[in-house]
């Protein structure tokens, strides 16, 4: 791994990968909308920076050529299918045999069988609802997004945050296949370490066509589970 792109880079998630991507000595392409570039000031003369929406295919043309890794940040903004049309670009245009770690939240499932909470399930619903009224956030279209990356045949990894904190990092999160197991109970993560794990993922072989659900490996949970294999990434 010496050439990364970070699709999103401007975001809060965003600049955490850049930062962990830099301390390993990668070269790093990141991807944002023109208007958040100023975002970056912290790191100018690190990464190279190509400005646009993540949804434009030519964009992420240019920004993942001769890249041997892709992060990208499943952001379903609007309504104009930004999230699916991001991880499209992505697949189309990656190299064959590059690591693609995208990441999204708990509400996407792989095989169905992970288990909601009633109180999720039914937030999830009423902030599709409203974010699709105002026009915002087009929840379902992640949900696409994922489906198409679950379909390929490539080298994906899909990394699902749990709610998430700020504050300095605790170490990598632990993991497990499936939302509702007991190990996940404790659902918070600090974001510094979601970006961790997401640029770990690039270099682990064990997390290929893997849609790991992740939580804080300090949370109660997860220290209550300490030393499962099937939960250390």
């Amino acid at each position: 791994m010496k050439k990364v792109c970070i699709v999103g880079a401007s975001g809060k998630l965003g600049q955490y990968m850049v930062g962990h991507a830099l301390e390993r000595g990668y070269d790093v392409i990141g991807v944002c909308r023109e208007r958040s570039v100023p975002k970056l000031a912290a790191f100018e003369g690190r990464m190279t920076v190509i400005p646009g929406p993540t949804n434009d295919s030519e964009v992420i043309r240019r920004a993942v050529a001769g890249c041997d890794g892709v992060l990208t940040v499943l952001a379903p903004w609007g309504v104009q299918q930004y999230a699916s049309g991001t991880a499209q670009a992505v697949l189309d245009h990656a190299r064959p045999g590059a690591r693609l770690v995208f990441s999204c939240g708990w509400h996407i499932t792989r095989d169905g069988k992970d288990k909601y909470s009633r109180m999720f399930t039914v937030g999830v619903r009423i902030a599709s609802v409203l974010a699709k009224l105002v026009r915002a956030v087009e929840i379902d279209d992640q949900v696409e997004a994922c489906r198409r990356v679950f379909a390929s045949d490539t080298r994906w990894t899909v990394v699902r945050g749990s709610s998430l904190e700020e504050g300095e990092s605790q170490g990598l999160p632990v993991w497990s296949r499936h939302v509702g197991d007991p190990v996940l109970a404790g659902n918070l993560t600090r974001r510094v370490d979601f970006a961790l794990f997401m640029v770990e993922a690039l270099t682990n072989d064990t997390l290929i066509q893997e849609a790991p659900a992740i939580v804080g490996c300090r949370t109660p949970s997860a220290l209550a589970h300490a030393g499962g294999p099937r939960n250390q990434a």
